[in-house]
């Protein structure tokens, strides 16, 4: 890790620290304490579980699509990609961060930059997708009930439309993309200079071009992508699920399983939305008001909000930092 990344990691516990510190101003410490002592902790191992579970599955994904006659990736080595994921999208504003950071972990572990960024693309694709699934079933339940951040989920939803819509209009209409893009940069010209725009041009064709060549790749490899959707969505699931067994760890019993997914997925969409590294503020804040109305006391939902925070975000922090710290295996 670079000085600036380490430096980006302190800033971002000292903020998460600060958030929950401030959450917890006005609550009784006698009382946080009570609730973290009482935590069922079988469930809260349960949650655990479901965080590996999802970089494990996430493994599988990345091995599926490395897979190519006798080139492949063994596990250890394919694990490591998943996690420094973890770590960048944490660090980076918008998780910017952890598609470059994989391509580096692929391409560390002996994997042709060419077929790494190719690996990547598909793999990104096949998330979008699940993703957009899982928020079409739980958009209309959490906007009848949650009205306030319902412009967030709306907003959302609309910017991963419009990046399903893209991916497929250059998977099938690549020609009228190109063009269309060119149209489209041409008011950015009037507020930048000319050969920034050129710059820009030329990137985003660059972009479509390479991405067009790997569509190929998803269209002819059916039953491989097939297989990396079905994994995805189970990776989703995993991940989706852990609130529930940390609501279940603090003794709230009374939620459906089904809710705490669809709310958590909403959560995780309104956080992508926030600039900020991790969604700082935000996610907290989304946790609280949507969880909220199933957590009666104020401090079990603020410890609530820190274990799944620390789950979802911290954990996957700590596990990049040793990923990174760990030479990978070249097999590919």
């Amino acid at each position: 890790m670079t000085r600036k990344n380490k430096l980006a990691v302190f800033i971002m516990v000292l903020i998460g620290a600060g958030i929950f510190i401030y959450e917890a101003r006005d609550l009784n410490g006698a009382k946080l304490i009570h609730e973290l002592l009482s935590l069922d902790l079988k469930w809260l191992l349960v949650a655990f579980l479901l965080m590996f579970g999802s970089w494990i599955v996430e493994t599988f994904v990345v091995q599926i699509f490395i897979k190519n006659g006798s080139d492949e990736l063994d596990f250890k080595t394919a694990l490591r990609v998943p996690l420094v994921e973890q770590l960048f999208n944490a660090i980076t504003p918008m998780a910017s961060g952890g598609q470059p950071a994989q391509l580096f972990a692929l391409m560390q572990s002996g994997v042709e930059a060419g077929r790494a960024s190719s690996v990547l693309l598909m793999k990104f694709v096949v998330y979008q997708f699940m993703v957009l699934i899982n928020l079409l079933i739980g958009f209309d339940q959490v906007s009848r009930h949650f009205g306030a951040l319902v412009i967030f989920i709306i907003f959302g939803f609309v910017i991963h439309v419009i990046v399903i819509v893209g991916l497929l209009m250059v998977m099938y209409y690549y020609k009228f993309t190109k063009k269309l893009v060119r149209i489209i940069m041409i008011p950015v010209g009037w507020f930048v200079k000319p050969e920034k725009k050129m710059a820009m041009q030329l990137d985003l064709d660059h972009k479509i071009d390479t991405f067009y060549a790997e569509s190929l790749h998803l269209k002819r490899e059916k039953v491989r992508v097939i297989k990396a959707c079905f994994l995805t969505l189970i990776q989703l699931l995993l991940y989706y699920a852990v609130p529930y067994f940390v609501l279940l760890a603090l003794g709230v019993n009374h939620v459906s399983i089904v809710e705490v997914i669809v709310l958590h997925v909403m959560i995780v969409m309104i956080v992508s939305l926030f600039p900020i590294p991790g969604g700082a503020g935000g996610a907290e804040y989304s946790f609280k008001t949507l969880f909220a109305t199933y957590v009666a006391s104020p401090s079990k939902l603020v410890l609530g909000m820190l274990l799944w925070r620390f789950l979802t975000y911290y954990l996957g922090m700590i596990c990049g930092i040793v990923a990174m710290a760990l030479p990978p295996k070249k097999d590919a």
